[in-house]
């Protein structure tokens, strides 16, 4: 199976924070996931922890690379910018990533690498795999609260993304 592909600087184990969650769903494919995640208009539909999503460069709702937008997610104002950005392609997983930040001073400013790896596995299954690593003084704080609630929220997201695919495919 396919891996994340990290920049030096949002390396695992050398961040303050990091999570993965993974999830493998039988009678989809990237092809049925794909536009749920890569329209950032549906993410709220599926996903309770993402909202106020606006595009700051003309581009958008759906992900391109280098479009710059900026959500609020876990009540932090994230800016982000598209770093990665593979499509559906035969042979080839999908990923799409995003380099997110919360301005601020040394007690509150937030670096994230949010990564995505959406990928057909044999037998009619998808893998849809997210991964982030954040630096900074609040990444050091959600890392020790138990559970990690980053965590939970993730699988919150890979879980209602693949619901909305399956909803999808039953139209």
């Amino acid at each position: 199976m396919s891996e994340i592909i990290w920049p030096e600087a949002y390396l695992p184990g050398r961040t303050d924070n990091y999570v993965s969650n993974e999830i493998i769903v039988a009678d989809l494919s990237v092809a049925d996931v794909w536009p749920h995640l890569d329209t950032t208009t549906t993410w709220p539909t599926y996903y309770g922890n993402a909202s106020e999503i606006a595009f700051r460069d003309g581009t958008g709702p759906g992900l391109s690379k280098g479009a710059r937008f900026r959500f609020t997610t876990f009540g932090f104002p994230v800016e982000a910018e598209v770093t990665e950005y593979e499509p559906p392609a035969a042979g080839k997983p999908a990923r799409v990533a995003w380099h997110g930040w919360v301005e601020g001073d040394a007690e509150t400013r937030l670096d994230v690498h949010h990564a995505w790896l959406l990928e057909d596995l044999p037998g009619g299954r998808v893998r849809i795999l997210t991964q982030e690593t954040q630096n900074g003084k609040p990444a050091k704080e959600l890392a020790a609260t138990k559970p990690n609630p980053m965590l939970n929220a993730h699988q919150e997201w890979i879980d209602g993304l693949a619901g909305a695919a399956a909803r999808q495919m039953k139209r």
